[in-house]
């Protein structure tokens, strides 16, 4: 069985990040936010790049995988309602515009060679984060498919 972790950065330090994710057994990172940017010192695509490999952590950026500028609105809200309009619309444009790049992602996990992985975003609740539908969208594509959200 695969397992595939998930990871919000929004109320940690870098090296706490790091920690959690050597404590998961996490050797990859793919980073799924469209602009890996970050006003969180350590947190921008970079120094978190640079960070992660000090702690025996590849990272890469999955900027196709990211969250489209008029949904991220929609997942900033504080409403339920305009959370689940966020994800219904996500997972719309993963399967119109970036399923090639789902499917991939998919394959590298399913043939048990990917190294272990974990999605990364900022939001700290994965329940209000595009990273669960993405993640969703992967269990559908591999059989047995574990995901924790760290």
């Amino acid at each position: 069985m695969s397992v595939l972790w998930t990871i919000g950065y929004e109320k940690l330090r870098p090296e706490s990040l790091v920690a959690e994710l050597q404590a998961a057994g996490v050797e990859r990172v793919l980073d799924v936010r469209l602009r890996p940017q970050s006003r969180k010192p350590g947190m921008s695509k970079t120094r978190l790049g640079g960070t992660l490999a000090l702690g025996g952590i590849a990272y890469e950026h999955r900027r196709e995988l990211g969250t489209p500028p008029e949904l991220r609105e929609l997942y900033r809200s504080a409403s339920s309602e305009k959370h689940a309009r966020a994800a219904a619309g996500f997972r719309e444009h993963l399967e119109a515009h970036e399923r090639a790049a789902v499917d991939a992602l998919a394959a590298e996990l399913a043939d048990g060679t990917a190294p272990k992985t974990a999605l990364l975003c900022l939001e700290e609740d994965h329940e209000v984060c595009h990273r669960s539908v993405l993640a969703e969208a992967l269990t559908e594509r591999v059989p047995g498919l574990e995901v924790v959200h760290l």
